[in-house]
């Protein structure tokens, strides 16, 4: 009789790669988890119960076939475990390193459920797609016929490049526009290297581009070229910018200098630590944590990518300010017991109401502090202030994290009837993300709200099948 392979979470513990030490990783942007060897991804593989509903799937917002790639690296056939990531995820390597397992996929997994901790999914995902590259097993996309059909992308982020990859596989000619320099959006500038090391981003970039995907980069819509003159040279258009418009703070004092938004603070850090890029705002300090005391204000995973790159920086101190407590946090868990480890002090139940400053430069935080009270709109307790218990927190750099907005494309594109929410976002078809301009479709978090880059990975894929469908490119196909 053959050996089960397989439902052995009863006899085998979870077990996560290693992570580096904190004292060493903070001295860096490497990634802190290293890498499965074949035994140890083979047998946390083999704790996966095969369970008949699988709600690692169903809460994975790509149905990644989960228990099916688990089987397969754990019976050594790695190969088609990554076919098998592959047929669902454009980029299974970065999901690994940046998903928030443990607020879905892991985080629903029946054996955690049952109490015997839950499959490292996220750790094997990304260790089956590095096999698979270190193998040669990855391969540009090689159409079985070229087609006529032509779309626009706007947006080299995570939600543009999984619909050009979906489109080009099926032989449609696809051009990328991005303001920056280098595809990749927040995967590039936004997400530190310490999470996801750039060069997986960049052999993603190269990969799309030997696959015939054409990339125009440093284009800004409206100032380079016309959404009119884009919308004229392709059939269809997916506008996947994403939302890159911080949320600021109306409070006194907030002019002061040392005041940063946390996008400009990150896309400064990933291009000096990642890129080598010479950035004068990071040179002359303005978004260098260097021997500063910093104050990083929110609670997500922004904030959490800020503090951490901070530390790494050689701040003299880090604190993070956030309204609720850690509960009630929408950031991971995991990243705040990383921040943790490295040296973060958390000041919970704490929020700004203004800032001091010494001859016009930011000297502390006036914060309030806070109490949860009755559930607002949301069902989240909603924070009350503890009147008479304000202080002062001392800081040389204050980093605002407090989320993004859409920015006004209407207008910035000169484009009235591009129809938007009251939020801004675009309005979209749920699932095909087409509008109602013709030809016009939109994905990511430009439609959603800043959300999460597996659902942005969704969206662009589910966005390239109804615009092939629209080509009748399936029918083609199938009738050759």
């Amino acid at each position: 009789m053959a050996k089960q392979p397989m439902l052995k979470f009863v006899k085998i513990d979870r077990d996560m790669p290693e992570k580096r030490n904190a004292d060493t990783r903070r001295e860096d942007f490497d990634e802190i988890y290293a890498e499965f060897a074949a035994a140890k991804a083979a047998e946390q593989a083999s704790r996966c119960s095969q369970c008949g509903v699988p709600y690692c799937q169903t809460h994975c917002p790509l149905h990644n076939n989960i228990p099916d790639w688990l089987r397969l690296t754990a019976t050594g056939r790695l190969e088609e475990a990554y076919a098998t990531s592959q047929a669902t995820n454009t980029f299974p390597e970065i999901c690994g390193r940046i998903c928030p397992q443990d607020r879905l996929c892991e985080g629903n997994c029946v054996i955690e459920q049952s109490g015997h901790g839950t499959v490292t999914i996220g750790a094997v995902e990304k260790y089956i797609t590095d096999t698979a590259w270190e193998k040669g097993w990855v391969k540009p996309n090689a159409p079985r016929q070229e087609r006529s059909e032509s779309v626009g992308i706007i947006g080299a982020g995570p939600g543009g490049l999984a619909a050009a990859d979906m489109l080009r596989k099926a032989g449609v000619q696809v051009t990328v526009y991005d303001r920056y320099d280098r595809a990749g959006g927040l995967l590039t500038y936004g997400i530190p290297g310490f999470k996801l090391e750039k060069d997986v981003v960049m052999r993603r970039n190269q990969l799309l581009a030997e696959g015939g995907v054409k990339f125009v980069m440093n284009c800004n819509i409206g100032v380079d070229i016309s959404f009119e003159d884009i919308r004229a040279k392709h059939d269809a258009i997916i506008i996947a910018t994403g939302v890159y418009k911080s949320r600021d703070l109306a409070m006194p004092g907030s002019g002061a200098t040392g005041i940063v938004k946390a996008i400009d603070f990150l896309t400064a850090s990933n291009r000096v630590a990642n890129f080598g890029d010479s950035v004068p705002e990071y040179e002359d300090g303005t978004y260098n944590a260097e021997g500063k005391n910093v104050v990083v204000i929110g609670g997500g995973d922004t904030a959490m990518d800020c503090v951490r790159t901070s530390i790494r920086q050689g701040a003299n101190s880090v604190k993070c300010l956030y309204r609720r407590d850690r509960a009630n946090m929408p950031g991971s868990q995991r990243e705040v017991q990383n921040a943790e480890e490295e040296g973060v002090v958390f000041e919970w139940l704490s929020a700004p109401k203004g800032f001091t400053d010494a001859d016009g430069n930011v000297a502390g935080v006036m914060v309030q502090k806070m109490r949860l009270g009755q559930p607002d709109a949301s069902g989240r307790q909603a924070p009350e202030v503890i009147e008479g218990a304000d202080y002062v927190e001392d800081a040389d750099l204050v980093i605002k994290a407090l989320g993004f907005e859409p920015e006004d494309l209407p207008t910035l594109w000169d484009q009235p009837n591009l129809p938007v929410t009251r939020w801004g976002t675009i309005k979209a078809e749920f699932r095909t993300g087409a509008t109602n301009l013709d030809g016009v479709y939109a994905v990511g978090d430009i439609v959603r709200g800043a959300s999460l880059v597996v659902w942005a990975i969704k969206d662009g894929r589910d966005c390239a099948e109804a615009i092939l469908d629209r080509f009748n490119v399936k029918a083609a196909i199938a009738a050759e």
